[in-house]
């Protein structure tokens, strides 16, 4: 078997796509998106020491929080792009779609969560320099440091959900049948 990619036709997951008609669609495609496998299969393994909010609370908690509620918008989003402008229209474009947005998200979220470390430092500090001290390290260890790892970490969990929507709210086009034999022609 001989696999080439030659046109961007060949690249798989090119097929036409529509919503599943069945019922609970959305809901499976929702609730395995959330789901994780790293996040899943690692709190009862290794199970968090805090589980109450704050800032001492588990990251995998905080991402699969995250993660419950990022999934059902994405879902909703892509409804209603689907419905205005007809895209994405394969199962490739709702993964991509997926992994960029999740991305961007990940990437906003440290950047806000560094923003207000630091200016909680700066009401809690007692002099400039100690306020100056406080956002250099802020920023060396969430912003150099923790950027591209949230990066990463987003980028990864919104490819797993990308795919769980794709394959399982989303199902083929079913082909056309040219009856009356004018798709064939050239509309010029």
């Amino acid at each position: 078997m001989n696999l080439s990619f030659d046109k961007p036709e060949d690249i798989p997951g090119q097929t036409r796509v529509v919503w599943r008609r069945t019922p609970g669609a959305k809901l499976i495609a929702g609730i395995a998106a959330v789901a994780w496998p790293p996040l899943i299969l690692t709190l009862p393994l290794l199970p968090p020491s805090n589980w109450l909010p704050g800032r001492e609370m588990d990251w995998r908690l905080i991402v699969l929080i995250l993660g419950a509620i990022a999934s059902p918008v994405g879902l909703w989003l892509l409804e209603r792009e689907r419905e205005r402008t007809g895209r994405p229209g394969s199962r490739l474009g709702i993964v991509w779609r997926y992994m960029l947005y999740g991305g961007l998200l990940a990437a906003g979220l440290m950047v806000l969560f560094a923003l207000v470390s630091m200016a909680w430092g700066w009401i809690q500090s007692g002099s400039f320099l100690e306020a100056l001290g406080y956002t250099e390290t802020i920023l060396l260890i969430y912003g150099v440091g923790g950027l591209p790892v949230a990066i990463l970490l987003g980028v990864s969990y919104a490819l797993w959900a990308g795919l769980c929507v794709a394959f399982l709210a989303f199902e083929p086009q079913p082909e056309v049948k040219d009856r009356l034999g004018l798709m064939d022609r050239d509309p010029g």
